[in-house]
């Protein structure tokens, strides 16, 4: 699994949220893994290869770069 160690921060309106938090609980899923795989999809939809940061160690990955 990747490592979660940044934050994305975004705007979205009240109603949506609500809805798009009820369907996540719905489906036992929380709203965090529901993007990730959005951003994943997207990402490989467009051809953009990443970093998994599957890494034990933060530090030795950064290192790398």
């Amino acid at each position: 699994m990747e490592k979660k160690t940044a934050r994305l921060t975004l705007l979205i309106d009240p109603h949506k949220k609500r809805a798009f938090e009820q369907l996540c609980a719905a489906q036992d899923l929380t709203p965090s893994q529901v993007v990730r795989q959005m951003i994943r999809e997207y990402l490989r939809d467009h051809g953009v290869e990443y970093e998994t940061g599957t890494d034990s160690n933060p530090r030795a990955s950064m290192e790398r770069k």
